[in-house]
């Protein structure tokens, strides 16, 4: 079983976009299966439009509650709260509350509870290009690299079980906590850069953190020709970083007009040279080296 990861340095690159291309191209084997890892902005089902067939709460960190009828007032807790979360009335607010526990385990009268709380929830779907795994966290909740290694276990478990041998991980942005639980384990990554100053900053700083876990990454850079000399300076930074470039593609209203229809690429208008281009990039990363251990001369067609 292998698993792609699409990543990106930061939101707005086009990520979800590509990762629901390459989602449509690797549906032609029906070997594939979807995990949108980006819980806290999950955007993949408007394109996918999945049947949601199996939905369950994720619960993640408790919230303090004062049990009155225990509470002596005695104030222990309201100056150990660095969130000013509770009230001189001994009431706690639950938006204040950043749920560190710290009232809990110094009330002399053992009055505070510290129930586990529900930050969102978590599906299995039946999407037009196979089973998918996605999740949608609560507004303002934490744990979110709890919840995408959870829906990584689960996506995991259902290739397995469907006898799938391989995963399209739409990741999360950035360099934080959801995203170093979506990329541990991964068999490579596929980093979407931007011809930008901030683009090039974002991809150094996902290269080394991949680095760090010591997964491969390859680099795409996106809307190429919005900045020709700021795209040569990033596939010269990925080189340097020893990271593969697999493709550089174009901008192309294609993509926002195929958005606004709920549809991917190649599901909308009519064949191009973006996609071609696009084919052209998946192709380089399902048979890429990482992704391709044995060197099989089209292991795209082991998987269809």
């Amino acid at each position: 079983m292998r698993e792609l990861v699409i990543i990106s340095g930061k939101g707005g690159t086009g990520k979800t976009s590509l990762t629901a291309a390459f989602a449509a191209l690797a549906a032609e084997g029906k070997r594939s299966i979807l995990c949108d890892a980006d819980v806290d902005a999950a955007d993949l089902h408007l394109l996918m439009q999945p049947d949601v067939r199996q939905s369950t709460d994720f619960m993640g960190g408790g919230l303090a509650e004062i049990n009155p009828d225990l509470c002596t007032g005695c104030g222990t807790c309201r100056p150990l709260c660095r969130f000013d979360a509770i009230s001189e009335t001994f009431e706690v607010n639950p938006i204040r509350c950043e749920g560190c526990g710290v009232c809990v385990d110094f009330c002399p009268e053992n009055a505070i509870d510290f129930p586990t709380q529900r930050c969102g929830e978590w599906y299995i779907s039946d999407s037009r290009f196979g089973p998918m795994v996605h999740a949608r966290l609560g507004i303002a909740e934490e744990n979110s690299g709890k919840l995408v290694s959870l829906i990584r276990k689960e996506v995991r478990q259902l290739a397995e079980d469907q006898n799938r041998d391989l995963i399209i991980t739409d990741g999360p942005p950035g360099i934080g906590c959801p995203v170093i639980a979506a990329i541990g384990g991964a068999t490579a990554l596929v980093i979407v850069v931007e011809p930008t100053v901030s683009g090039l900053h974002d991809m150094e700083r996902v290269i080394d953190l991949a680095a760090h876990f010591k997964v491969p990454g390859m680099i795409v850079v996106n809307k190429f020709d919005l900045n020709p000399e700021m795209t040569a300076t990033i596939e010269e930074a990925a080189t340097q970083h020893n990271v593969a470039l697999v493709g550089r593609v174009p901008f192309d209203p294609v993509f926002t007009h195929s958005m606004v229809e709920g549809k991917t690429l190649f599901e909308y208008g009519e064949e191009s040279a973006t996609h071609k281009l696009v084919r052209e990039v998946w192709t380089k990363i399902i048979n890429s080296p990482s992704m391709n251990p044995l060197g099989i001369v089209d292991f795209k067609a082991t998987i269809q």
